[in-house]
């Protein structure tokens, strides 16, 4: 963070470049120069940059308010904390007011009379953008007290008049004037508390308790809500709605590339134990199929929407099986597997919503089965069904190959040995999927997959025991 101006009054201010300017115009001005230097604007968004980036730099240039609508796990609340970096590093503001004022153009009755004591003498400071940013999560229990401000019984029998803005203790917003203020999950506010915003976003005055008292408020306002809230259960009142200049509509990833980054950059995937664990593309690629077909599944409630955060805490949970294993057998480098993806249950549970679900068993078997179809899809890009039908001939004479999450790369490509031509087929499935062929832990990894593979899709059946499975015809 480089250092702050040095002017400490407002005659040094007045020989520095600096003007008053509006919270929306300054937003907008620094928007301009980002986009004819080609700077980029939110840098770390995935998928957005044809989409909602446009928009939101749209609702920015017409210096609107500007809501952000879309299901959980869509970087809504990325986006708002971001905004704050499209603002000058530095602002000045009167020192002695309880909210921030411009020094050359105080809008405030009490920065109007500080300048109109001291003039030039009136001591300022400098206010780094990250303090000009505030959220507030909107709960049933948010008062008006809380956003917009009271009383101050002790102020007003120190013998202030009520008219008097200086006998208020202010809210969140008046104490957020000169920058912006966020409010996430808008239509989880009481009715009576929207409607306290409206002056706020039309004429940016307040009143508290009914008492003529305006704050000319300079500030830009952004909000977060759910579709299903915001447009079909009437939970958010009309006036309100007209009020917000922009609605920026948020989306999952539309391709898997896009979600596999959006995961590999916000999981955790290197570990401090000590064993390096390797996630192959491929794997990736089932999780985030996993994902997507479970936001097309008629057995999940897509009102509330599967998040992204559950593609990074299943990535985690598939980091985490292996990294046991790998503790476990004392070795140094592990590769992901497909024995691993059971573990992804623990992971899902509260992120996905059924419709009609029965038994406490209902959602671990849609998982299930949605791990399964995902599997199939993958494998269907990857392999040739019919490449594999020696291996699928030698289970039918009653044989029984074990493998596990809990069974060592040792002793998996032992295992292996005894199906003819597995390791053979392994190592050419590696290559296709761009791992070593010559590393074990890719070869075991490859192998099973193709076991895999041929189970979703009917050649084989397997048989599911703690830290074991047994693949036979």
């Amino acid at each position: 963070m480089a250092n702050a101006p040095s002017a400490r009054t407002v005659a040094e201010l007045k020989k520095m470049p600096y003007q008053p300017c509006s919270v929306k115009d300054e937003l907008r001005r620094n928007v301009i120069a980002a986009l004819r230097t080609g700077k980029p604007l939110f840098p770390g968004i995935v998928g957005y940059r044809e989409t909602v980036i446009p928009e939101i730099v749209n609702g920015i240039l017409s210096r609107h308010d500007m809501l952000f609508l879309g299901l959980r796990g869509q970087a809504k609340t990325r986006l708002l904390r971001m905004l704050p970096d499209l603002l000058d590093p530095w602002i000045p503001v009167l020192a002695q007011c309880e909210i921030p004022d411009d020094p050359l153009d105080p809008h405030l009755a009490s920065g109007k009379k500080i300048i109109a004591e001291q003039g030039d003498n009136a001591a300022i400071e400098w206010v780094h953008r990250s303090n000009r940013y505030h959220e507030k999560l909107a709960t049933p229990d948010v008062t008006i007290a809380d956003l917009i401000g009271e009383i101050d019984l002790v102020r007003h029998a120190q013998g202030r008049y009520l008219s008097d803005e200086s006998t208020m203790h202010f809210g969140l917003i008046p104490r957020c004037n000169r920058g912006i203020f966020a409010m996430n999950e808008l239509p989880d506010l009481a009715p009576k508390i929207q409607v306290g915003l409206f002056n706020v976003l039309e004429e940016r005055d307040v009143q508290i308790r009914g008492y003529p008292i305006r704050l000319d408020l300079d500030l830009c306002m952004v909000f977060s809500a759910n579709p299903e809230d915001y447009t079909n259960r009437g939970r958010i009142v009309t006036p309100l709605k007209d009020r917000i200049g922009t609605v920026v509509r948020t989306h999952y990833p539309h391709s898997i590339g896009e979600a596999i980054k959006i995961t590999q950059d916000n999981a955790w995937l290197e570990r401090d134990s000590g064993v390096k664990v390797t996630v192959p593309l491929y794997m990736h690629e089932i999780l985030e199929e996993f994902v997507r077909l479970a936001r097309q599944s008629p057995h999940i409630n897509q009102a509330s929407g599967v998040s992204v955060r559950c593609s990074i805490t299943n990535t985690e949970n598939l980091v985490s099986s292996a990294e046991r294993r790998g503790i476990v057998h004392g070795e140094n480098r592990v590769t992901a597997r497909t024995d691993d993806l059971p573990f992804i249950h623990a992971s899902c549970r509260g992120k996905i919503e059924l419709m009609l679900a029965e038994g406490e068993s209902a959602e671990d078997k849609l998982v299930t089965s949605l791990i399964g179809e995902a599997v199939k899809l993958v494998f269907s890009r990857h392999g040739d069904m019919d490449a594999f039908d020696d291996i699928c001939q030698q289970f039918k004479g009653g044989l029984t190959l074990q493998v596990g999450d809990e069974v060592s790369t040792a002793t998996m490509l032992e295992n292996y040995a005894h199906i003819k031509g597995l390791k053979a087929a392994a190592a050419r499935m590696a290559g296709k999927l761009g791992m070593a062929a010559d590393d074990s832990a890719s070869l075991v990894s490859a192998g099973e997959f193709i076991l895999e593979g041929l189970y979703v899709n009917n050649r084989l059946s397997k048989v599911n025991m703690p830290g074991k499975t047994f693949f036979r015809k």
